[in-house]
């Protein structure tokens, strides 16, 4: 609930946000949704490309709520790390640092993979 004196901005733009990752989650959940579209990507992404994307969306669901949308924030919806201090009602130093562990867990988790996805190759 926005209070009187406190920045509608902020406030409005959390809604937003909100919305905006539940939406995608519920995506998500649609089997009948490509990932593509999902993602808005310009150009349809070729299976080893869909590949890595997925694994991408997998390794940020395993990353905690923080850290997650401290990330999307940031590097999806490109916000400033003051505004985003601003919506989550949070330090920026704090912002800093849940973007720094993010980031790092994400390197961590997409380096996991021991090689690049193999396709069949059916002849």
């Amino acid at each position: 609930m926005w209070r009187k004196g406190s920045d509608l901005r902020a406030w409005l733009f959390s809604i937003m946000h909100n919305l905006y990752v539940n939406q995608t989650i519920a995506r998500h959940a649609q089997a009948s949704v490509a990932l593509d579209e999902v993602l808005e990507l310009p150009v349809p992404a070729t299976q080893e490309e869909r590949l890595v994307i997925r694994e991408l969306v997998a390794a940020l669901g395993r990353l905690p709520v923080e850290q997650r949308e401290v990330v999307l924030l940031v590097g999806l919806e490109q916000v400033s790390y003051q505004e985003v201090a601003k919506v989550l009602g949070i330090p920026l130093g704090t912002v800093m640092s849940r973007l720094s562990r993010g980031r790092e867990r994400l390197r961590a988790l997409m380096s996991d993979r021991t090689s690049p996805p193999q396709l069949k190759v059916i002849k």
